[in-house]
């Protein structure tokens, strides 16, 4: 899920050849000029958190005379998304253009009807091939029909307390760890020397490995017909028992992700692992704190292949009065140069293939993970992503009420197997 989060990086120069160009109202391929209306146009968008869009709207509106916009944004996710199950139902109150989370957007493709096909309404030269296949791909609801255009995405690696490390035997350099890395069973196996030789748990959560483990599987918590596969798939049981032997020998820090908890541990060191997407490092910074600076790393590895957590989608639904200009703003903050710019402004990476092949954003580097070139490190983990697993409706509630409970319960103690039939029972509940 998308985190509130402050801005992690700067990049080195802004692109202001691209800067004019949006000014002027964008070419192509940058999402197109909204065509001349007879009247004015009132365009509103809602978002939630931090997209990075507050001066892009103002530039948008000064180059297109005849639109003005209304931004509406939320502090969390939730409530955002709870409101737009709600209008979307009472078929009235919407914005032109509705962002919406990854980890919610099952709950909306199986609506799709009530959404513009951004293919047919959509401008010229906006095509899947401005994005990552797989990013792209995530916008299509089964029958084909393309709701939401791009755009971040958070592409998983892992970050690492140096200093813990060497305490207890480990390798500390960004190649050296890359084979306790390699694997969830190397990682779980690394864990366990850890625990023996540290006061400091492994991990901070349970439930933060497992949401990993499960969303790399090929088949997810539903198949493509959306029934429930919670007991027919065998890896999602398999990922439970990893993780949940791992919480039985010692290797979980036991904290609630993004509790008052788990902020402090990462000042007081209390893990050495962290599943890292890209604007994890923000969140790291920030929690650990000037005096930790150095101490955290973070290599281009991460158990069985890569991974992405969080990013989100522009939608048009179809309420509103104006979707052929809602499509065409909604293009063109999804541009790659726009992108770069929202990167700049909020640290969301892009998920434009432009904008990860830009040398702006392979040059950057972060001072507080010891140089590392962050900007590198996280396009490239972002191509090992070569699928979107399928998310069925309820796979969000299921994720965040079920399992992220039980798994939290059993780190409280509660013994693995009768957790697992709560998650069993809970989640055919949900899919009901």
């Amino acid at each position: 899920m998308r985190q509130q989060r402050r801005p992690l990086l700067t990049l080195t120069s802004i692109l202001t050849a691209a800067t004019v160009l949006a000014a002027c109202g964008g070419s192509d391929d940058s999402g197109g000029t909204p065509e001349a209306s007879d009247g004015p146009v009132e365009l509103t968008i809602a978002t939630f958190t931090e997209f990075g869009y507050e001066e892009l709207l103002k530039e948008y509106e000064a180059a297109h005379s005849n639109i003005t916009i209304t931004h509406r944004k939320t502090g969390q996710g939730g409530p955002h998304h709870q409101n737009l199950i709600t209008k979307l139902g009472a078929g009235s109150g919407l914005a032109d253009i509705e962002a919406i989370e990854e980890g919610h957007l099952s709950d909306f493709l199986d609506k799709a009807d009530k959404f513009n096909n951004l293919e047919e309404i959509g401008p010229d030269g906006v095509t899947g091939e401005r994005w990552l296949d797989w990013k792209y791909e995530a916008g299509k609801a089964k029958d084909g029909r393309l709701i939401g255009y791009g755009t971040d995405i958070g592409p998983l690696a892992m970050c690492y307390r140096k200093d813990l490390f060497e305490e207890a035997g480990l390798p500390t350099d960004p190649e050296g760890v890359k084979g306790i890395f390699a694997t969830w069973d190397s990682y779980f196996a690394a864990g366990d020397q850890f625990v023996a030789a540290s006061d400091a748990a492994w991990f901070d959560s349970a439930a933060q490995n497992y949401n990993a483990m499960v969303n790399q599987l090929e088949v997810g918590y539903f198949d493509r017909e959306d029934n429930l596969t919670i007991e027919s798939n065998p890896g999602i049981k398999e990922s439970w028992d990893k993780v949940t032997a791992a919480v039985s020998r010692g290797q979980s820090a036991g904290l609630t992700a993004f509790s008052n908890e788990w902020n402090s541990g990462f000042k007081q060191g209390a893990f050495a692992t962290k599943t890292c997407p890209s604007w994890m490092l923000g969140v790291i910074e920030e929690q650990a704190g000037p005096e930790n600076k150095g101490k955290w790393a973070v290599t281009d590895a991460f158990p069985g292949g890569g991974g992405n957590w969080g990013g989100s989608f522009l939608t048009v639904p179809d309420q509103s009065a104006h979707p052929k200009e809602a499509a065409e703003l909604a293009a063109w903050l999804t541009a790659p140069e726009q992108q770069l710019r929202a990167f700049e402004a909020r640290g969301n990476f892009p998920s434009q293939v432009e904008a990860l092949e830009s040398p702006e954003l392979l040059a950057e580097t972060s001072e507080y993970f010891g140089d590392a070139k962050v900007g590198e490190l996280f396009a490239a983990q972002a191509k090992k992503v070569t699928t979107a697993q399928y998310k069925g409706p309820g796979d969000g509630q299921i994720q965040e009420n079920v399992t992220t409970a039980a798994l939290q319960s059993v780190e409280q103690g509660t013994d693995p197997s009768q957790a697992w039939q709560q998650v069993v029972d809970g989640s055919k509940r949900i899919a009901r």
